[in-house]
């Protein structure tokens, strides 16, 4: 059984949705050419080398179609797959195969790409880093809850699931609130208890303001490596530290290096390229 959980609720709603922007019309080619008694078999295939993800979800969209389909896996999520592998196999009705084989494809694509770049930059850490790689709320509008779980399967981490998550002051709450400084005192005297305080700041100026003002976690935003290097010098034991804005795979190791506590990567959704994975018919 996979460690990885994706709600029931929150799945069944993206399918859902998702079934209905394809289905709303029905299956006019498949209703034409496919007698109702047919059966089939078929199989997802890795095109490409990816990391496995999805699974639960590709066996979901079917049940959702016809509940007499049978989906049988063959790759743990998380796994390594190399081109040619076969991920998963679906029998039953033949209609049903191919009024959600579009779906299901979709869904499965997007999270082993999602997959797939998380272990890329989990991988680019140097051995003996303790760096976290986390994601960031740069996700697909109504696929947020399947990319994180996605993000997880490559071994990376969450950030903040929403606004209501967590308190992430930006350089626009700075602005508006006229300074750190305001800005973390505010928070600190609104928001729950059990709220830590994360200030993003882009000087070390504005580092040494958010650590006297109590910030639990800095986000140090498009800093040079050298400035980050100082900042950890700085912030080292007073608050943890993250870095963000602009992280490319090159950039990884020597972040890592440089000693923050987290990199923060909007890249392993917002622009993630889909694996390619197809469904071959016996």
């Amino acid at each position: 059984m996979t460690r990885f959980e994706l709600p029931l609720v929150v799945l069944d709603r993206v399918i859902a949705t998702a079934l209905e922007e394809d289905l709303a019309s029905g299956d006019i080619t498949t209703e034409a050419c496919i007698a109702p008694e047919a059966h089939a078999v078929a199989h997802a295939v890795a095109r490409k080398p990816m990391v496995v993800c999805g699974g639960p979800v590709f066996a979901r969209v079917f049940a959702a179609v016809d509940p007499s389909l049978a989906v049988e896996m063959h790759a743990e999520e998380g796994a390594g797959a190399g081109a040619g592998t076969r991920l998963w196999t679906v029998r039953g009705r033949a209609r049903a195969i191919l009024m959600g084989e579009r779906v299901a494809l979709n869904l499965v694509q997007r999270m082993c790409g999602v997959a797939t770049q998380a272990r890329t930059y989990v991988d680019a850490v140097p051995a003996g880093c303790a760096t976290r790689i986390t994601d960031t709320r740069k996700t697909t509008p109504g696929l947020r809850a399947l990319e994180r779980y996605a993000v997880r399967v490559g071994g990376a981490h969450n950030h903040r699931d929403d606004l209501g998550a967590a308190v992430l002051i930006k350089d626009n709450h700075v602005a508006a609130c006229g300074g750190v400084r305001p800005a973390i005192e505010r928070a600190r005297a609104a928001a729950p208890h059990t709220a830590k305080i994360e200030c993003e700041v882009d000087t070390l100026e504005q580092l040494d303001e958010a650590l006297a003002a109590g910030a639990d976690i800095v986000l140090l935003d498009n800093m040079p490596t050298a400035t980050v290097l100082e900042a950890v010098k700085r912030g080292r034991g007073k608050a943890l530290l993250e870095a963000s804005g602009g992280i490319t795979l090159a950039r990884v190791a020597e972040l890592a290096r440089a000693g923050v506590d987290a990199i923060s990567v909007g890249a392993l959704t917002h622009s993630v390229q889909a694996a390619d994975v197809g469904l071959d018919f016996e």
